[in-house]
C-alpha cells in the first residue's frame, strides 16, 4: 500500500479529505443501480444503500425534504426521488464527512439555488423580446401565401 500523507487513510481518501471535494462522477460511480419501480419498502432501500433501517428512519426526522408515504398497513414506501435523495445524503455524510446540520443546510441551499435558477429562466422567457419570433413567423406565412 502506498504511503499516505494522512496516517490511516488510503491515498485517494487522503486526497479527498485534503481537498474536501469528491467529484460527482466518483460519487455516482459508487451509487447502486436503482431498479425501475414506483415504490420501495424500507428493507429494500436499506439493502440498496447498505444502511440499517433505523438510520433511514432517523434521517426522516432530520431532513424535512425526505418524507416517504405510508401504505395502508403503515409500511414506509419510498419513491425514486426519495431513494436518490437518500443516496445524496449518504454521500454528504459518509464521504464528504458533513454533519447532519451541514448536510441539511447544503441540501436547502442547493434547492434554493435551483429554484432561483428556474425562476430566472422563466422570467427570461416571459420578458424576452417577441419581435424576432413574430417576424420569423410572418415571413413563413408570407412564403406559404406566395
Amino acid at each position: 500500500m502506498p504511503i499516505s500523507p494522512v496516517p490511516g487513510l488510503t491515498p485517494s481518501a487522503a486526497s479527498r479529505s485534503m481537498t474536501g471535494e469528491m467529484s460527482e462522477g466518483a460519487a455516482t460511480a459508487n451509487a447502486p443501480e436503482i431498479p425501475d419501480k414506483l415504490f420501495f419498502r424500507i428493507g429494500e432501500v436499506s439493502t440498496m444503500l447498505g444502511l440499517e433501517p433505523y438510520v433511514l428512519r432517523y434521517w426522516e426526522t432530520e431532513f424535512p425534504s425526505l418524507s416517504p408515504k405510508k401504505s395502508g398497513t403503515g409500511h414506509r414506501l419510498y419513491r425514486r426521488k426519495d431513494v436518490e435523495l437518500l443516496l445524496k445524503i449518504k454521500h454528504l455524510l459518509y464521504e464528504k464527512r458533513f454533519t447532519i446540520d451541514g448536510a441539511r443546510q447544503y441540501l436547502h441551499d442547493e434547492a434554493k439555488s435551483a429554484h432561483a435558477k428556474d425562476s430566472k429562466q422563466e422570467q427570461q422567457v416571459l420578458f424576452s423580446d417577441p419581435l424576432p419570433e413574430i417576424r420569423r413567423e410572418l415571413a413563413e406565412i408570407l412564403k406559404m401565401l406566395k
